[in-house]
C-alpha cells in the first residue's frame, strides 16, 4: 500500500570508491511541492536526480515516494514504478526520431497498456503544439521539442516529475515559456516536482531553491538566486 507522503530522502550518499559523489543528503518534497536544486557543475546533481528516479544506485541512506522504498526495488518493480508514477525531462530532449509527436507523447500510456487519443491531444493543447501530432521530431524546433518531452512525461499524471535542466539549450524567451507549461502542469495534477537548473530565472520559480554541495543540500547564499527581470 502506497501513502501520499510524496519524495522523503535521507542520509543518502553516492561513492565510487574513496570519492563521494554527493553525502548526506535530505530532502522532504511534499505531494504538490516544486523544488530547485542548484550547484556547481560537477557536484553531483544529475546523479542525485538519477537516484531518485531509481535508475542508478546510492552507497547508503534511504529514498522512499508515498511510501514505496526505491531501494528495496527489483529492477523489473523499478522499471514498473517509474512507467507508473514518475515524469522524468531531460536537457537533451530524447525524443525518438522515428515517431511522430502523437506517438511519442502516448509512449507512456502504451506502456502502461493505457492508450488514449484523447488525453495525447489533451496534452498537446496544453504544451502549445495543437495541429502538430502528425509532424516528425526533425520538422521542430529545440522549444518545440521540449514541449514534446514535457507532454509525454506528463501524458500519464505521474505522481513525481524530475527534470535536469529542461530549459538549458533554450534561448531565455523559450525557456520561460517552456517552464510555464510545466509548472502548470505539474500544479493542475497535484505532482511532486525536482528540477535541476543552472538557470537562476527557472529556479526562482520553485517553492524552495537548495544548493548541493559536499555537505547535502542546504539554502542556498541570498545572492544564488535572484528573480528574473520583469
Amino acid at each position: 500500500m502506497t501513502h501520499d507522503t510524496g519524495l522523503v530522502i535521507t542520509g543518502l550518499a553516492k561513492r565510487y570508491g574513496d570519492a563521494a559523489v554527493f553525502q548526506a543528503v535530505d530532502l522532504n518534497v511534499a505531494p504538490g511541492e516544486f523544488v530547485a536544486i542548484v550547484g556547481e557543475s560537477g557536484v553531483g546533481k544529475s546523479s542525485l536526480l538519477n537516484c531518485m528516479a531509481a535508475l542508478d544506485t546510492w552507497s547508503e541512506g534511504r529514498i522512499t515516494h508515498d511510501g514505496v522504498d526505491l531501494g528495496q526495488l527489483t529492477e523489473a518493480q523499478a522499471a514498473h514504478w517509474r512507467r507508473e508514477h514518475l515524469g522524468f525531462v531531460f536537457q537533451a530532449f530524447h525524443v525518438l526520431p522515428h515517431l511522430d509527436v502523437a506517438q511519442n507523447v502516448a509512449l507512456p500510456l502504451l506502456l502502461l497498456n493505457r492508450p488514449d487519443p484523447a488525453r495525447v491531444a489533451q496534452m498537446l493543447d496544453a504544451v502549445g503544439l495543437q495541429g502538430l501530432g502528425e509532424r516528425l521530431p526533425s520538422q521542430l524546433s529545440g522549444g518545440q521539442l521540449q514541449r514534446v518531452a514535457i507532454a509525454r512525461a506528463l501524458v500519464h499524471k505521474p505522481r513525481l516529475i524530475l527534470a535536469d535542466e529542461p530549459t538549458g539549450n533554450l534561448d531565455p524567451r523559450t525557456a520561460a515559456q517552456v517552464m510555464d507549461v510545466l509548472v502548470a502542469q505539474a500544479r493542475q495534477h497535484g505532482s511532486s516536482m525536482v528540477l535541476v537548473t543552472h538557470s537562476e530565472a527557472a529556479a526562482a520559480r520553485a517553492d524552495r531553491v537548495l544548493h548541493l554541495t559536499a555537505q547535502g543540500l542546504q539554502e542556498p547564499p541570498q545572492q544564488a538566486v535572484s528573480a528574473p527581470n520583469p
